[in-house]
């Protein structure tokens, strides 16, 4: 199948496949022509990537599930470096929360601090 009836099949855009190739993600084959040629199991590779994305993991992170997929597996999360990936984004999430909830605490404070500068300054008056 040719690029737009791969992403068509995935439900990406055409620049989203260009991408992942240029990622390395891909690797097409070619026609005599020069078009880019796809198989059955690039849709999968590209619907994996389009699901690893949206959990917020970055194209390199996705190359262990790839290799996992390509490697005959039906998932692509079965695979011990697939499973490191997971670990490794839980625990940038779990960093991300105690820095959000760090920002919410100071921030927290500092409202409470105006409010109740406010108020003094009222009462004096």
């Amino acid at each position: 199948m040719h690029i737009s009836d791969l992403a068509a099949e995935a439900g990406v855009t055409v620049k989203a496949v260009r991408y992942y190739e240029s990622q390395g993600l891909l690797k097409p084959n070619r026609e005599a022509n020069g078009y880019r040629t796809y198989s059955g199991e690039d849709v999968l590779v590209v619907r994996e990537i389009k699901a690893l994305l949206s959990l917020g993991l970055t194209a390199e992170q996705t190359y262990p599930f790839i290799e996992c997929l390509r490697a005959g597996n039906d998932r692509a999360d079965v695979c011990p470096a697939s499973l490191t990936a997971y670990r490794t984004r839980i625990a940038e999430v779990d960093r991300r929360i105690a820095e959000l909830a760090d920002l919410r605490a100071r921030l927290t404070d500092l409202l409470t601090d105006a409010e109740s500068w406010r108020t003094r300054v009222r009462e004096t008056l």
